[in-house]
């Protein structure tokens, strides 16, 4: 079993920053790929970006390039998102996940461990 925890969310300003940080625990963690994902209300849960197991490779949505960045430190068994110029439509749940096959998965059903969210919300 792999338990993921999720923190630093809050309110925010746009144009603001915040990071997330996702701390993993249980089996080989450090082997895999990680994940953030979002879901607002009334919407499914969408892919943020994804990190390979060395935090060699990275991939993000389009609608977080360039703003948004994934970094994981293996010691710590932690990931991170770090979230700059946030806007209004960032406002989400925020999930950590814990991928099952190699590379850059990114969609919910490469992910077999979820951590239980954490909320950013952005006032305009």
């Amino acid at each position: 079993q792999v338990q993921l925890v999720e923190s630093g969310g809050g309110l925010v300003q746009a144009g603001g920053s915040l990071r997330l940080s996702c701390a993993a625990s249980g089996r080989t963690s450090s082997n895999y790929a990680k994940g953030w994902f979002r879901q607002a209300p009334g919407k499914e849960r969408e892919f943020v970006a994804a990190i390979n197991w060395s935090g060699g490779s990275t991939y993000y949505a389009d609608s977080v390039k360039g703003r948004f960045t994934i970094s994981r430190d293996n010691a710590k068994n932690t990931v991170y998102l770090q979230m700059n110029s946030l806007k209004p439509e960032d406002t989400a749940v925020y999930y950590c996940a814990q991928g099952w096959r190699l590379g850059l998965p990114t969609t919910v059903s490469e992910y077999d461990y979820w951590g239980q969210g954490t909320q950013v919300t952005v006032s305009s």
